[in-house]
């Protein structure tokens, strides 16, 4: 009986798509198509692969109307919200438009009479995208577009929740005319991704996931010394000071930790108010919060969809469960039709009186819930900001941009924020630190991150 992949719609539960799983013949002929079009492709000019970029994000864009419930039936983010072509289109258009200077040889920095030398980078080959499902377009845009802009073939391997999204990544292309074997969708099991990463003919893996499966990866790449781009787990920290515009403050930060029913790699998942401004702050986010109308993603009402599966929502469950038998306190306590144990229907909630003995303020969420915790000043909030295993995003709050730089500073983070969150800017690196893993995406440094470097040292004067 042929193997199969079913997508398991959060909407009703059902078998929103299905497909076989590649044969292992398939995979190793996926492989070598790949292997043999990257030739060509990094003959290819810059320019005329941007050209292929743009060719396909038309081709993606024109498919919007199909694609925004598609998203919902698979994941469930509400059709209200359109997709996610915008930020495609930014990241997209970005790293096309810096790639001719991003990937210029660099000369050495010390000229020599009669020498001429270089660096040169050159395609790393090959490289494999194991996409995630919660931002299914913008988490695999990130690599695919750069790596092919850079001379690499690509093989995509999309989450299983997700399924829809490699075909559509693969129909954009085709219809960009991309050369065959340059860009391949597949559709792979465990067992599967494993063989192929231990393989030794994948020259790069870019993985966004849990740091379960982070670990998985290195464990299955062992001795191929590929190189390895891992985004992974986040409890990403916010820090309101005395000084900052409230209604600003509130709205932005209910947004971070709510926005996707909080299934964000850089969302907002704890808060640290000075004590200045924590009454008022929380009376805002409260009252914002329950704003929120939760429900079937396909109709416009909705601005919370289902969780994309049930244990994650239970998960959720879990952490305010515990949360409450020790001593905090639950301020919205929605009423939601099937919000209930093995439901991925779950109703926002913001936590107060918690503190770091709490799941919910040390482990990732990935959900619709917030704590919220009092501090006396920025080296109380500074201590806590940096008390997790991860480290993505971090954002501060204050009218003082040297103070927040300052603060920034001292945070253990990959990226710091004033007066935003939950955003990625694509001229910027997006990288992150301790267990969010490693590697690099985006901007010219991410570039860096999918080619290597090749020296010239040429005597010319004999």
């Amino acid at each position: 009986m042929t193997e199969t992949v079913k997508l398991k719609s959060p909407i009703d539960g059902s078998i929103y798509a299905e497909r076989p799983v590649a044969t292992d013949q398939a995979v190793n002929a996926a492989v070598e198509r790949a292997k043999a079009a990257q030739e060509k492709w990094a003959q290819v000019p810059i320019v005329e692969r941007g050209k292929y970029m743009l060719a396909m994000l038309e081709a993606l864009v024109a498919m919007t109307d199909e694609i925004v419930p598609e998203i919902a039936w698979q994941m469930g983010r509400p059709v209200r919200y359109g997709g996610e072509f915008g930020g495609v289109k930014e990241r997209t258009n970005y790293m096309v438009e810096i790639a001719e200077q991003a990937l210029k040889s660099v000369p050495a920095s010390n000229p020599k009479d009669g020498f001429r030398r270089y660096v040169k980078k050159d395609p790393l080959g090959v490289v494999m995208v194991i996409a995630p499902w919660n931002y299914p377009y913008l988490t695999a845009v990130n690599t695919i577009v750069p790596a092919l802009m850079a001379g690499n073939a690509v093989i995509l391997k999309h989450a299983a929740q997700t399924l829809l999204v490699g075909e559509r990544f693969q129909q954009a292309f085709d219809k960009a005319g991309l050369p065959k074997g340059v860009f391949q969708n597949v559709v792979l099991n465990h067992a599967q991704t494993e063989k192929l990463l231990g393989s030794g003919k994948i020259d790069h893996v870019n993985f966004t996931g849990s740091v379960g499966g982070g670990r998985a990866i290195e464990k299955a790449a062992a001795g191929t010394f590929m190189t390895l781009g891992l985004e992974l787990g986040g409890k990403d920290p916010a820090y309101v000071l005395p000084d900052a515009k409230m209604d600003h403050a509130v709205a932005n930060l209910v947004d971070g930790a709510f926005y996707n029913s909080g299934q964000c790699c850089c969302g907002i998942e704890r808060v640290y108010v000075h004590e200045k401004v924590y009454d008022e702050f929380v009376e805002g986010f409260i009252a914002e919060t329950k704003n929120y109308v939760v429900g079937n993603p396909l109709e416009q009402a909705t601005t919370m969809g289902p969780m994309a599966q049930a244990r994650f929502a239970d998960l959720i469950r879990e952490q305010k469960a515990e949360a409450l038998r020790k001593g905090a306190k639950a301020h919205i306590n929605m009423k939601v039709a099937d919000d209930k144990a093995g439901s991925p229907y779950l109703a926002p909630e913001v936590l107060t009186e918690v503190d770091h003995q709490m799941s919910v303020m040390r482990e990732e969420s990935f959900g619709p819930i917030v704590g919220i915790m009092k501090v006396r000043n920025d080296e109380e909030a500074i201590a806590l900001m940096n008390d997790s295993a991860y480290g993505l995003t971090a954002s501060i709050w204050t009218r003082d941009t040297e103070h927040a730089v300052a603060i920034g500073n001292r945070v253990e983070t990959g990226t710091v924020f004033m007066n935003r969150c939950d955003y990625l800017d694509p001229a910027l690196v997006w990288t992150g630190v301790k267990d969010t893993g490693k590697g690099a995406g985006l901007s010219a440094i991410g570039y860096d991150n999918l080619t290597r470097p090749k020296s010239f040292h040429l005597r010319e004067a004999i």
